[in-house]
């Protein structure tokens, strides 16, 4: 049949011309990522950690994209089919209670747009058409109705380009963040103390055969073996036990007394929640969270004196390397300029804002609050951690109207902040005007792939990979705060807060509708 020929002549023409432009676009791509990587692996961590949002990244994963169109298709509503049952079908945990996960907290993907947002191809910072007011209202008003919500309902939405409120419906009241808290405790810790700052943790001598462990508030200090195969290992008291038995045989001291000094925090140890196993005694002094058990975030069994635990481990590990230590570690104080012999450095600050956020931990949280007052000269306890945390913001200019810090975690229910302020925090993290704070950016768990996110979104298309977002949650109290590209290419920070829940999944799954609203709308 004359007509069938001419259609298969057609067809393996079409075909043809497919198979060459896809290895046209494998070749696009495999020369843009050689560059990438090439200029990748020159660059310092911390400027890494910018340039995963940057318009380089975003070419690459532009390019990459070509070639998984041609793979994967087809398209529905925006998302490869492929791509979507993905997402739904990945494993994880809920809310603040999730599964132990070895994996480092993850930076942001790389494919993401640079912040300040614009679509691919398009001309200068802020390129992508802005949602308006009434577009985004009408994309969110009817989900804030959800009855699953409290009967406090807040909301802030930011163009990130602009730098202005493109949403809001009770912004400026103030309410029980939970943990979205911790958004403005890395920003406090960022902004005192830079993303590059370490935590130490010492031994001094303390006379002619006595020695002092000084803990500076690590509580990442582990006691474990090294991970194989870790990009980043944490301070290792091990490492700290190698460094001063050497110290101490070339003394020619091989048998001492030890004592442990936890001054460099005040107040009580103890959350006002009291023993929880969401977080351990805050002291300036543990090992490994001051966990009962092998895991390395989440909820856990807890130490009830850290600090004494952290100073016996430390007096085996020096036995085992030829030390012999005089009966059992006592508490002390350091002189005011000890003769420190050994000392361990923990992870950047960069690196602590990342895996709080992620995984969103109490105890980095707790720990990066009283750093925070370290650095700005306050009492390291409690109540000077939560005025330092509001001076650091107040210096920002940061929105703090009703505002109140009790804590570093959000575990604590007199916490109060508005919708508008977490939604500034975010705009001020990813603004380009403050390249230390990104850390806040990119630690911020990926919905349905990882961290307090990696078990939500399953089956919401549009916000799937695309919200990254902080996770509030305590009884009765539901957050959600973070940023996301909408369906034009414009970055915005959101967050959203409610109160007096009465159903957890429902109240979670109504924020997650309101951001997924938010990635799909255009809203113009």
């Amino acid at each position: 049949m004359p007509e069938t020929g001419k259609w298969q002549v057609r067809w393996q023409s079409a075909a043809r011309s497919a198979r060459s432009a896809t290895r046209a676009a494998v070749r696009s791509a495999q020369t843009a990522v050689a560059t990438t990587q090439q200029v990748w692996h020159a660059t310092p961590r911390h400027t890494q950690q910018t340039w995963r949002l940057t318009a380089v990244s975003a070419a690459t994963g532009l390019a990459v994209a070509i070639v998984a169109v041609a793979a994967s298709g087809p398209w529905d509503s925006g998302q490869r089919t492929a791509e979507r049952a993905e997402a739904a079908a990945m494993d994880g945990a809920s809310g603040e209670h999730h599964a132990p996960d070895s994996r480092p907290a993850p930076s942001a993907p790389p494919v993401l747009p640079a912040l300040g947002g614009r679509a691919p191809g398009a001309a200068g910072r802020g390129a992508a058409p802005a949602p308006t007011d009434a577009g985004l209202a009408d994309a969110l008003e009817p989900l804030l109705k959800d009855p699953a919500l409290g009967p406090l309902r807040t909301a802030s939405v930011l163009d990130v380009a602009a730098g202005r409120e493109v949403f809001g419906e009770g912004q400026g009241k103030a309410a029980t963040p939970a943990s979205t808290v911790k958004l403005a405790t890395a920003v406090a810790a960022l902004s005192a103390l830079g993303p590059d700052h370490r935590i130490d943790t010492t031994v001094v001598l303390a006379g002619k055969k006595r020695i002092v462990l000084v803990g500076g508030g690590d509580p990442t200090l582990t006691a474990r073996a090294p991970r194989h195969g870790a990009e980043e290992q944490p301070a290792n008291l091990r490492t700290l036990a190698d460094a001063t038995a050497r110290a101490l045989k070339k003394r020619h001291l091989t048998k001492i007394s030890l004592g442990y000094d936890t001054s460099a925090y005040s107040g009580p140890v103890q959350h006002p929640i009291g023993p929880n196993e969401n977080i351990a005694p805050v002291t300036a002094l543990m090992t490994d969270e001051a966990r009962l058990d092998d895991s390395d975030h989440g909820t856990a069994p807890r130490d009830a004196d850290p600090a004494r635990t952290a100073a016996g481990t430390f007096a085996d590990l020096l036995h085992d390397r030829g030390i012999t230590v005089d009966g059992d570690p006592g508490g002390a104080k350091a002189s005011k300029k000890p003769d420190r012999i050994a000392a361990v450095h923990s992870l950047p600050l960069s690196a602590l804002v990342e895996r709080m956020l992620t995984h969103s931990d109490n105890d980095i949280a707790e720990a990066l609050a009283r750093q925070t007052a370290l650095a700005t000269r306050q009492p390291a306890s409690f109540a000077g951690a939560g005025k330092a945390v509001r001076t650091a913001l107040q210096r920002e200019h940061l929105p703090l109207s009703g505002a109140v810090f009790e804590d570093g975690s959000g575990l604590d229910r007199d916490d109060k902040v508005t919708a508008a302020l977490l939604s500034r925090l975010l705009l001020h993290a990813s603004s380009p005007d403050h390249p230390a704070l990104r850390p806040v950016v990119t630690g911020l768990p990926v919905a349905a792939f990882t961290g307090t996110l990696s078990n939500r979104y399953r089956g919401q298309s549009a916000g799937a990979g695309a919200v990254r977002a902080k996770t509030g949650t305590l009884t009765g109290v539901n957050t959600l705060a973070g940023t996301v590209v909408d369906a034009d290419g414009r970055l915005l920070a959101f967050s959203f807060m409610t109160t007096g829940t009465t159903d957890p999944q429902g109240a979670q799954t109504a924020l997650d509708k309101l951001a997924s609203a938010v990635a799909n709308c255009g809203c113009r």
